[in-house]
């Protein structure tokens, strides 16, 4: 298959990867630096190459700022035969596109990123692929996604904006107000050290991203649980309530089983 990946950054050079030896690849980005860090591909900075090469799928895999106008961009240089495909974090705006593009499309989640995963091994991360998408499409990425051993879940475009707003929001928070409140320690122990490298993987990743996870609709209720919680928390600890305390652990060791 001749397959455009929209990106040449860490997400976009992920697929190339793993795509280009099994599939003619070509690899668009605006910024031909960039390009310099992908290899076994075509690296393409105009329409006109891709429309030379004729795409039978498009990966998107810009950052999500810029992700529907990356569609926009290169839709003039597509066959209508070609497939669309995403893999933002956030649907917002997404479904909505797709249905007036008149593409067929399939849209995706691959719940993990360079920060955090080891993509040499990703047994343990999983990936949403959106239900509404085109079967084709949807056959292609579950093809793939097993081939990487990922957990594979069928989402439609709303349940996955509520999974992320769940999974995503509540550590994103969490590890926010530990960024707020932190200061810095001239004797970290072990597990201030590993807080600290999750706070900085986080706050390496883009701000744009960062925005959008946690201006999903979904986000408020999940930080209104985390609000209730730290209230309840606060209360054991002001009244040094021993039985309240040892109630809340053992009930929260049950949520993490």
């Amino acid at each position: 298959m001749r397959i455009l990946i929209l990106g040449a950054g860490k997400m976009g050079s992920f697929f190339t990867d793993i795509l280009s030896f099994q599939h003619e690849t070509a690899v668009f980005d605006t910024n031909p630096h960039q390009l310099r860090f992908v290899y076994n591909t075509y690296r393409f900075t105009t329409l006109e190459e891709i429309k030379e090469f004729d795409p039978e799928l498009v990966i998107n895999a810009v950052t999500l700022k810029y992700t529907l106008e990356a569609f926009r961009t290169v839709i003039p240089a597509l066959s209508k035969d070609c497939i669309l495909s995403d893999i933002a974090s956030v649907k917002t705006g997404i479904k909505k596109f797709y249905q007036d593009s008149g593409f067929r499309y399939v849209s995706t989640h691959p719940m993990f990123g360079p920060t955090f995963a080891s993509l040499s091994n990703l047994s343990s991360e999983s990936a949403i692929i959106i239900s509404e998408s085109d079967h084709l499409g949807k056959v292609f990425f579950k093809d793939l996604y097993q081939g990487l051993r990922l957990n594979i879940f069928d989402y439609t475009f709303d349940e996955h904006d509520e999974t992320v707003a769940y999974s995503l929001s509540i550590p994103f928070v969490s590890t926010l107000v530990f960024s707020a409140v932190m200061k810095h320690q001239e004797a970290p122990g072990t597990t201030f050290k590993k807080h600290m490298a999750i706070a900085k993987g986080l706050l390496g990743e883009d701000d744009y991203l960062l925005q959008e996870i946690l201006f999903n609709p979904n986000t408020p209720s999940q930080v209104d649980n985390i609000r209730r919680e730290l209230k309840n928390l606060l209360d054991i600890i002001d009244k040094k309530d021993a039985e309240g305390m040892k109630k809340y652990l053992k009930k929260i060791r049950e949520n993490i089983k």
